[in-house]
């Protein structure tokens, strides 16, 4: 039994599997030797960094629930009679918000607070966040206006009118994101750190 040619023992160059227009060297492919070992490595330090920075993404989600569930609460929400439907807007301010920048930004507290400061937006990511954060919070706080009306609509119910209001300054903040980083394309210049 004859070997083929790219396995003759005789020849004195790297073994590869050649035809006359591509080569793959062997040695690239092969798992075995040091490179197996460091690749295990990093592939083990990547999982590791991947679940430690989902670990904090799920910590800040819940934390920043139990954030929007309290100041909901302080701003005038019923503490016991309503807790679920008070948390359930909470659940939904977060989504509309938190959930956004943890996929954006990452659970980097330093970037967070760069882009909500004044002047922080170095990027019109950014600035889409600044825009959708703000409609969404401004959303939910006119939401609340029709609530102690004497109408006694169904959608009046806490916290009805503020998840709808949180949904439309999320949808208006949407549009409104593009719209303005389109107006204002030409006077954007953003910082490099």
């Amino acid at each position: 039994m004859t070997l083929p040619s790219f396995f003759s023992p005789g020849d004195k160059k790297q073994p590869s599997i050649c035809n006359k227009n591509s080569a793959v060297d062997l040695k690239e492919i092969s798992l075995e030797g040091e490179g197996m070992f460091s690749s295990t490595k990093t592939t083990v330090r990547t999982v590791i960094t991947t679940l430690s920075r989902l670990l904090r993404s799920c910590l800040y989600f819940f934390l920043s629930c139990l954030f929007f569930h309290t100041v909901v609460v302080l701003y005038g929400a019923p503490l016991i009679e309503s807790a679920l439907e008070t948390f359930s807007l909470a659940v939904l301010l977060t989504s509309l918000t938190t959930l956004r920048c943890l996929c954006v930004l990452g659970p980097n507290i330093q970037a967070w607070i760069r882009v909500f400061s004044r002047h922080g937006a170095m990027s019109v990511w950014d600035t889409c966040l600044q825009i959708t954060v703000a409609c969404t919070l401004i959303g939910a706080w006119v939401g609340a206006f029709p609530i102690p009306l004497d109408w006694d609509r169904p959608w009046q119910v806490w916290p009805v009118s503020c998840s709808l209001g949180s949904l439309f300054g999320y949808l208006t903040g949407l549009v409104a994101a593009p719209a303005w980083i389109h107006y204002h394309r030409k006077q954007l210049t953003y910082k490099c750190k």
